[in-house]
């Protein structure tokens, strides 16, 4: 499945990337995530998102090419920035890593959860190396802080 968050705010534009299972959130994994759902952060990033003077869209994908197609697509089509929640790919896509390294934007990885305090292969991000930064373990707030970072790293060009 794959959902589109329109465009919120006015300014530079950042992508906001959700990988698979997020559009699950609310229902998934409590203990983990949280109650919140995809809604919920939409909605805490587009009131951030006017106050940074930027503009989001978001994009969740349980596939993992389509979020390929929107990282390389970045540039092309505009995007000053993203802020990507890989999922579980964070941990086993080399091609959601090329596809970071080469899309000639700055990228911040955001976790909601602590990938460090939990099973072991979750230690492990693939695509931290080539990102501009990773914001992890403070749930939603997470989004909010890699929203934070990626307008930062725009100003500064």
């Amino acid at each position: 499945m794959t959902r589109a968050f329109p465009p919120a705010g006015n300014g530079p534009r950042v992508l906001v990337l959700h990988g698979p299972n997020l559009g699950a959130l609310g229902r998934r994994d409590p203990a983990h995530y949280g109650t919140f759902d995809l809604d919920a952060i939409t909605a805490r990033l587009d009131a951030l998102a006017a106050e940074l003077g930027v503009a989001v869209e978001g994009l969740q994908s349980d596939h993992e090419g389509e979020l390929v197609e929107a990282l390389l697509g970045a540039r092309a089509g505009g995007v000053a920035a993203v802020v990507i929640n890989p999922g579980a790919l964070a941990h086993t896509s080399y091609a959601v890593r090329d596809a970071v390294e080469a899309c000639g934007v700055p990228v911040v990885e955001v976790h909601l959860s602590n990938v460090h305090a939990r099973e072991r292969f979750r230690h492990r991000l693939a695509i931290a190396p080539v990102a501009a930064g990773v914001v992890a373990g403070l749930g939603p707030a997470s989004y909010e802080l890699g929203l934070r970072a990626a307008a930062g790293l725009i100003a500064r060009g």
